[in-house]
């Protein structure tokens, strides 16, 4: 038997696919969306999560930073 997914290739840093592995486990969108672990910069999800996940990292990028103020 066959199954068929369809998928986006995603190339990322390490750090940014550990974060990717992380919502995986806690299943953080609802389910598991990480098709196959390839390599250290690359992983392929599910093609139906793709906004939902650009949305969520927006986020942890806006948490992260920090403006710039001169003194």
């Amino acid at each position: 038997m066959v199954n068929v997914h369809k998928g986006v290739l995603v190339e990322c840093d390490p750090a940014m696919k550990q974060f990717l592995l992380f919502l995986d486990e806690k299943m953080a969108l609802g389910k598991k969306f990480i098709l196959k672990d390839l390599d250290d910069t690359h992983v392929f999800i599910l093609q139906e999560v793709v906004q939902t996940l650009q949305e969520r990292v927006g986020e942890l990028m806006d948490q992260n930073s920090f403006p710039i103020t001169q003194k």
